[in-house]
């Protein structure tokens, strides 16, 4: 019999996912790449699609060439981030399917039709590519994908010269790392994100023997200790919806993998309340530059 698979974290009482099923998720560590797995190899899929319409139509393209022929088919989103087009879109594969509406989620199931049309094409525009105006490999579907981030760029035009050991927490496809690495006085550098594409594509960007790269979610834990400095521009949404203990958290992991004397750079949305974090955990504080909506924080342990 062909496993299944799951694709994010589907709420358990929109969507069942089947026992064992594998999941393909590539901002979940340890999952399978869905772009990797063969054709007609899953007997069933669920997806939570992503929101944005280039992610969101590959990866339904990639769920189409996974599953056998008939095979089973559940993609469901929010409706305001991209599930009332999940219909519309499954039938320009040529996909027929039923669709229900709960708690704000359209949920559409149906079988893979046994000649899918338009997966090259989808597939094709979701692929990673050299983005020539950033000059950088990208993937669309990751932070920033399409364009230079301003909170990064405002952190890579005002960071200093770093040395010793150091991360980069939430590194994106490697925009702030090519800025750290310019400083000859760095001996290391820990590159880390929650995405593996954007892991993907910072291999790509970073060639750099200092580099260490880590598909990891920082939230849980980094296991560095002794840094020099951290460098970050931190998430603070999860799941499309603004989460600010994800910074905060950020702040934590940085605390706790640098040295006495270490610093971190941090910059943020000028409205994130992250003044009582820094100062609780490191012994001294400075605002250095606050600029088109953001801030940047240099931040002593």
């Amino acid at each position: 019999m062909k496993p299944s698979g799951v694709y994010g974290t589907p709420p358990a009482e929109l969507a069942e996912v089947p026992a064992g099923a594998i999941q393909f998720s590539p901002l979940i560590p340890g999952s399978g790449p869905l772009e990797q797995q063969e054709e007609g190899t899953l007997s069933e899929l669920v997806v939570l699609a992503p929101p944005g319409t280039v992610e969101r139509r590959y990866t339904i393209a990639l769920a189409l060439r996974a599953l056998a022929p008939g095979g089973s088919l559940t993609v469901l989103a929010p409706k305001d981030k991209g599930g009332s087009r999940i219909a519309k879109e499954l039938k320009s594969f040529g996909c027929n399917s039923t669709e229900t509406s709960r708690r704000h989620h359209r949920i559409c199931t149906g079988g893979r039709p046994a000649l899918p049309v338009g997966l090259e094409e989808a597939l094709t525009e979701g692929n990673p590519r050299r983005d020539e105006t950033l000059g950088l490999w990208t993937w669309p579907g990751v932070f920033s994908w399409n364009r230079h981030d301003p909170g990064s760029a405002l952190l890579e035009q005002n960071l200093p010269p770093l040395g010793g050991r150091g991360a980069d927490f939430g590194c994106g496809i490697g925009i702030l790392a090519r800025a750290i690495l310019a400083s000859p006085k760095v001996e290391h550098l820990a590159m880390l994100d929650i995405d593996r594409r954007a892991v993907e594509m910072a291999a790509r960007n970073v060639d750099d023997p200092r580099v260490e790269l880590r598909w990891a979610d920082i939230r849980t834990g980094t296991e560095l200790k002794g840094l020099d400095f951290v460098v970050m521009n931190p998430p603070f949404h999860d799941g499309g919806a603004e989460d600010q203990s994800l910074g905060q958290t950020f702040i934590r992991r940085a605390a706790e993998a640098l040295r006495p004397g270490g610093v971190l750079w941090l910059v943020a949305n000028r409205h994130l309340p992250y003044e009582a974090v820094l100062k609780s955990l490191f012994k001294r504080v400075t605002p250095k530059i606050e600029a088109n909506g953001y801030k940047i924080y240099e931040a002593v342990k």
